[in-house]
């Protein structure tokens, strides 16, 4: 009754648009408490500096009494790019390495951040851990449910934080309907969805060359089996390859389902599904780029998470986005800083918007200005002024579950898991894909 009442006022006093910008209020209230405070600089090293690092690393410099003082990629043109970008932007060129345990000797800087491939996640962010810095790791968080285990556990050994770039934990109208969901706004929530779809073209059928020479092949293989070098491959297409790849459930999936098990107050599965294939295609990609997931929960919840990567037909009007279903109306969250609240006759009662521009299909960063407050987040946890929001426990939970679903598609069985911590039971063939074959010596060791 508390809840319906809750909700019933809540509804009374707010307009059906309503209108939210997050970054400009937040940002000049940092710059009047940060700009004029040298001992409360943050300096940062950066591994992984293409697509999406690029974009952190700029990002990052932009902020309040935040340097980029190092970074560092396995590709000399793409450093030099960077180092290039940041010294426009800030006036001090950042130190360049090649090798990410050459950069943790240094001891002058506070925290990582990690966008390098994803067979790169964990081992990396142990080294930093092991080195002393704080981790901005970007999802997913590992390659596999092992390394994300050994990640949480280096956490707590080490006693440094880890965030995970799951920023819509961040965002302030999302954090806004999560809580609303928890306070029962459309009364028991049992069910949601999730979805995103891209166009992504063809990769074709990659020749066996030489790496370039402005790559070290060698230390972007890192701790993955080692594989001679294709065409068709890096910088981006690696994505789509299980040696160092997670496919688009975990390139882009972790976000929705982060979001739907944060609003469904879940941990780990009882049971998984999966299926799907390369369907658009017939090239090299190994992935799925058509795949569907369904999860149980032990609160008698569940979820479903489609990706299509090859046609951007929208759902709900969005190219991503998640439905939570509740006995008393359905929310609406659209993958950026919006969402929509409908009753149990489907009538709209509450739409809460964000006029950030947003491109749901953006590979780098959909919606770029928004992001910062997540980075930021991480940048006043150092100083000691808040909490990560995404601490790496949540990332490790969110990380899992396309992870789960991606060892279902590629057993072709449901899984049964352990509602403690998500091991799989009674399935040994399954459980071998909980972890993976490394190069000797490469092996993450808390």
């Amino acid at each position: 009754m508390r809840n319906f009442e809750n909700r019933r006022e809540f509804i009374k006093k707010t307009s059906i648009a309503t209108s939210s910008i997050l970054l400009a209020p937040t940002l000049s209230s940092a710059n009047s408490i940060f700009f004029g405070s040298p001992n409360n600089k943050v300096v940062l090293g950066f591994m992984g500096l293409n697509g999406r690092g690029n974009f952190l690393s700029n990002t990052f410099s932009s902020l309040p009494n935040v340097e980029v003082g190092y970074l560092c990629d396995v590709d000399s043109k793409v450093l030099a790019r960077a180092q290039d970008n940041i010294e426009k932007a800030t006036g001090k060129r950042p130190q360049g390495f090649t090798d990410v345990r050459k950069m943790l000797e240094k001891k002058d800087f506070d925290g990582m951040v990690i966008a390098a491939p994803d067979h790169w996640h964990t081992p990396a962010a142990i080294m930093g851990l092991q080195a002393g810095k704080h981790i901005y790791v970007e999802k997913p968080c590992s390659h596999n449910p092992k390394e994300g285990e050994l990640l949480v556990a280096a956490t707590d050994k080490y006693k440094k934080m880890v965030q995970m770039g799951s920023q819509r934990r961040t965002f302030n109208n999302v954090k806004q309907m999560i809580q609303q969901i928890h306070e029962g706004m459309i009364g028991k929530v049992y069910f949601a969805r999730g979805w995103y779809t891209n166009n992504r073209e063809t990769i074709g059928h990659g020749k066996i060359v030489a790496p370039p020479s402005n790559l070290n092949y060698e230390l972007w293989q890192g701790p993955a089996p080692r594989t001679p070098y294709r065409d068709n491959v890096i910088h981006y297409n690696w994505h789509w390859f299980w040696n160092w790849g997670t496919g688009e459930s975990l390139n882009n999936g972790t976000h929705e389902l982060d979001v739907i098990r944060w609003g469904l107050g879940v941990d780990f599965p009882t049971e998984v599904v999966s299926s799907g294939g390369r369907f658009a295609f017939n090239d090299d990609w190994q992935t799925p780029d058509t795949q569907t997931i369904t999860y149980k929960f032990p609160n008698n919840t569940a979820c479903t998470w489609e990706g299509r990567s090859c046609n951007s037909f929208n759902s709900e009007g969005s190219g991503r986005g998640v439905v939570f279903y509740g006995d008393k109306g359905t929310i609406l969250y659209n993958g950026g800083n919006t969402y929509k609240v409908y009753d149990s006759s489907n009538k709209l009662i509450l739409e809460v918007k964000d006029d950030t521009p947003y491109d749901a299909n953006n590979t780098v960063s959909p919606l770029a200005k928004l992001d910062g407050q997540h980075m930021l987040n991480f940048v006043e946890a150092i100083r000691g002024n808040e909490k990560i929001n995404a601490p790496i426990l949540e990332g490790h939970k969110s990380t899992l579950l396309p992870q789960l679903g991606n060892i279902a598609y590629r057993v072709g069985r449901t899984l049964i898991c352990n509602k403690l911590n998500g091991h799989i039971l009674n399935d040994s063939e399954a459980m071998k894909l909980w972890s993976r074959d490394y190069e000797k010596g490469w092996e993450p060791k808390v």
